[in-house]
């Protein structure tokens, strides 16, 4: 059923228990469908005018059509509560710690991602909206110390594979969604709110990162990759970019 789905490749930890849950649903939409419709053909063969020439007031005095609406309930409570709400509860309550985890900030704005990452020290640097300008996107200021080995990107999101990765979604201006299908990530950076994701990839590669929210007539562009490395070839980009843009 997956590949019949058209899904993408699963690349991360989570992605499996994502796909199983679509597809038990869209198999349950299938018996739905084929169900419901063959009881349809049945109800206008059983009570063609031809056999039902005078109404009848009493109707159908069976019940089986609400056994079946029951047993529907029942099913898709057994989804809800069996599957989905564990595996949203997962990915909101148990949260890995930063200590084990690579954690970044991702700042989406019209039309851009900016990520930035902890230095050496670990500790993110201050950010206000008063510092921000054409080359200094998300108002870093540098003059703090924690914010001197800051490392800050734009579109391109590097993350060791087999690690958890916290990222710490907000927006500038309005909704957007970050959204990484490869990864089943997908959550809604809203205004005003720091929301925390986290994944852990299983895969190294490059993925994409898009945006599904109306972000505005420029929204097309909202597009950004993120590249999965093994933790030696991850310590070996972020030293090449932290000596590049120290020279910067």
């Amino acid at each position: 059923m997956g590949e019949l789905l058209g899904l993408p490749v699963q690349a991360s930890a989570h992605a499996v228990e994502v796909d199983q849950l679509i597809v038990v649903v869209h198999w349950i939409m299938a018996i739905l469908f084929v169900g419901w419709g063959a009881f349809f053909l049945y109800t206008l063969f059983r009570f063609r005018q031809s056999r039902n020439a005078k109404g009848d007031y009493v109707g159908v005095k069976s019940h089986t059509s609400s056994y079946l609406e029951i047993a529907v309930a029942v099913v898709e409570a057994v989804l809800l509560i069996g599957f989905a709400i564990p595996a949203w509860a997962t990915r909101v309550n148990e949260f890995p710690s930063e200590g084990e985890s690579t954690v970044v900030r991702v700042v989406a704005k019209q039309f851009e991602w900016h990520i930035q990452y902890p230095g050496p020290d670990g500790m993110f640097g201050r950010t206000t909206l008063d510092l921000i300008t054409p080359t200094n996107a998300i108002g870093l200021d540098r003059s703090d110390p924690m914010a001197v080995d800051d490392l800050v990107t734009i579109n391109q999101l590097n993350l060791p594979v087999d690690k958890p990765a916290l990222v710490h979604l907000s927006t500038q201006d309005v909704i957007h969604s970050f959204g990484i299908s490869s990864m089943r990530v997908k959550q809604d950076a809203i205004p005003g709110q720091e929301i925390p994701v986290w994944f852990i990839p299983t895969q190294t590669g490059d993925f994409e990162i898009n945006c599904s929210q109306l972000c505005g007539l420029g929204h097309y562009r909202m597009r950004g990759f993120v590249t999965i490395q093994t933790e030696g070839e991850f310590r070996d980009w972020f030293q090449e970019e932290m000596a590049f843009q120290g020279a910067n």
